[in-house]
């Protein structure tokens, strides 16, 4: 077994939990922590949804879980409440001036539906736990070798889309595997995805497990279900997701998931750290022995496939929409790269109180962004009025709309690069630099500061992930060759999720951050002179041949293809 293996058999990693309040109690720092835990405390500590800052010794990021995103007004209060608090930077850090675009007390909207917030320091936590308990949040499971948040469609319930509401089925899903210590160690991670809705904003394409709806004749009857699909993942070895000739009741969802997590338990590898996650084994098997597999240790028998109702894929749900409910908006306001002051979230949470009805819920997107439910047509006005929606309006600039950042080298010790207020300052200038066709309303933009992917770059219209690079016979060079280094990345285009779905191509490698604008710009002249009639910019960047695009990336007035990867 690898490392993180056998830490994980000398200790349950859900016994962490309880170490936690011993920490937290004890007043303990890193070191006193390492010391009485062990090296392998640190990997346990994100079943608590605790990671450790790897550039900030002392503080914690913690990951809060939403099943399906969905939170009550209530719940988003004390999140935006809880990072207000305890989400703050200390002074040999910059204090409350650490970030220059967002000060500190604030928190992350994740690409999983996640919140996210930094500098939580150990003895706050139990706090934070007991404020959570009172309106039913955890941060279990957050982290870790087990399922993480189950993801559902942002608008389950009120969208004219859905087949049917799948959310009592992924709060069941939920249910059932937070604190269960059968399902807690698996070989990796274990992303689910569950909905009812035709577009598949839920992103079953690239989860572990994906169902989807769709409709059966059984015993004479025509009923709902779901379609299944497994085995998709990004970072290295990106792979979409395979269909099994399965179809699962919504009834025996959970049960046909837990069968999954058993098959991934018993045969997932837990050797080989890097191709344990569950798509190399679904590649391994194949999907039909996978299928053999799960079918072997469900305790419900599973009808073969139906009728599959996906129609396509929604990338996000910015703007006032109807709801299927008379009478009823819900809006999707749009933050860029999904970070907002947590005083903001807290503030909006009690604005979507008094503006929308007793039924109001607040979403989170896997695009970063959030939606407020059940507003009233006539106090939609009101809602766009207020305070907090000054930075987050629902009609954004098409960059600004489809923006999507990780961490990056901020907090995350994997991070090559600084993501969040570079994405934020680009998405902004982009739209005011480039004159998008009319009709193309979003441009998805994703930047992951390393490989891991977070950000999502392989399905975005433009991806990047970070390197640092060396720039040959620099001007400002930082060695005695004359070269010096930056920050830069990868440059992807043409990726997608739906029918068309496709990774995208790695079309320029080891681009310097300040040749990417240029770049882009030459891109979208070139796009605007030769597209044809409601073609979309990935659309484009398919049907040119990846030479050209790197031609005319070089026809910006910037060092586009002059640098090399440092580890090269």
């Amino acid at each position: 077994m690898n490392t993180v293996e056998q830490w994980k058999q000398r200790k349950h990693p859900l016994d962490v939990l309880d170490d936690v309040e011993t920490y937290a109690e004890a007043g303990l720092s890193f070191d006193e922590i390492e010391a009485r835990g062990g090296e392998g405390e640190w990997e346990r500590l994100k079943w608590a949804g605790l990671y450790a800052h790897g550039t900030h010794r002392g503080y914690f990021m913690l990951r809060t879980k939403v099943p399906g995103g969905r939170l009550t007004p209530e719940q988003a209060e004390v999140i935006g409440e809880v990072a207000d608090e305890y989400a703050t930077a200390p002074d040999e850090y910059g204090g409350a001036e650490q970030n220059e675009l967002w000060g500190d007390a604030f928190l992350d909207i994740t690409t999983r539906q996640d919140v996210q917030m930094h500098w939580i320091e150990i003895e706050d936590v139990p706090d934070i736990w007991d404020r959570y308990d009172e309106v039913g949040l955890t941060t279990v499971q957050g982290c870790g070798d087990s399922a993480r948040n189950v993801l559902g469609c942002p608008v389950a319930g009120v969208t004219d889309h859905e087949c049917f509401d799948a959310q009592p089925v992924v709060d069941a899903v939920s249910e059932f595997f937070t604190g269960n210590r059968e399902y807690a160690n698996l070989p990796r991670k274990f992303k689910l995805t569950v909905t009812g809705c035709r577009r598949d904003c839920a992103q079953s394409q690239i989860n572990d497990v994906g169902l989807v709806p769709a409709r059966k004749t059984v015993d004479g009857t025509d009923v709902y279900g779901f379609h299944v699909r497994v085995g998709g993942g990004l970072s290295d070895g990106p792979r979409m997701a395979s269909p099994l000739d399965v179809f699962v009741p919504p009834e025996d969802a959970v049960e046909f998931c837990r069968a999954v997590a058993q098959t991934f338990k018993e045969l997932g590898d837990r050797h080989n750290r890097g191709v344990c996650r569950m798509r190399y084994l679904v590649e391994q098997l194949g999907p039909e022995k996978f299928e053999q597999a799960v079918r072997d240790r469900c305790a419900v028998d599973l009808p073969t496939r139906g009728r599959d109702l996906t129609e396509g894929y929604a990338g996000d749900h910015v703007g006032v929409h109807d709801q299927k409910q008379d009478g009823l908006r819900y809006v999707g306001f749009n933050v860029v790269a999904g970070r907002m002051g947590g005083d903001e979230f807290a503030e909006m949470a009690r604005a979507a109180r008094e503006h929308g009805t007793d039924e109001t819920t607040v979403r989170l997107a896997t695009d970063q962004n959030f939606l407020v439910t059940h507003v009233p047509e006539g106090n939609v006005d009101d809602l766009l009025a207020e305070p907090f929606a000054a930075d987050y309006q629902p009609d954004p600039g098409p960059f600004s709309r489809g923006a999507v950042g990780c961490t990056g080298s901020e907090f995350c010790n994997y991070g090559i690069i600084e993501t969040k207020k570079r994405v934020k300052r680009w998405a902004r200038e982009l739209d005011e630099r480039i004159d998008t066709p009319d009709d193309l309303e979003v441009v998805r933009m994703h930047m992951s500061g390393c490989s891991a992917s977070c950000a999502q770059p392989q399905i975005a219209d433009i991806g990047f992930r970070g390197e640092t690079v060396k720039v040959e016979d620099a001007e400002d060079s930082t060695n005695d060759e004359g070269d010096a280094v930056v920050e830069g990345m990868d440059f992807g285009l043409g990726g997608s999720l739906g029918a068309d779905n496709e990774f995208l191509d790695w079309v320029e490698t080891a681009v310097p951050a300040d040749a990417v604008i240029p770049a882009l710009e030459e891109l979208f002249r070139v796009y605007a002179e030769e597209r044809t009639d409601g073609e979309r910019f990935y659309e484009w960047t398919r049907r040119v041949d990846n030479d050209r695009l790197r031609t005319v990336m070089q026809g910006a007035e910037a060092p586009v293809s002059k640098g090399v990867a440092t580890d090269d």
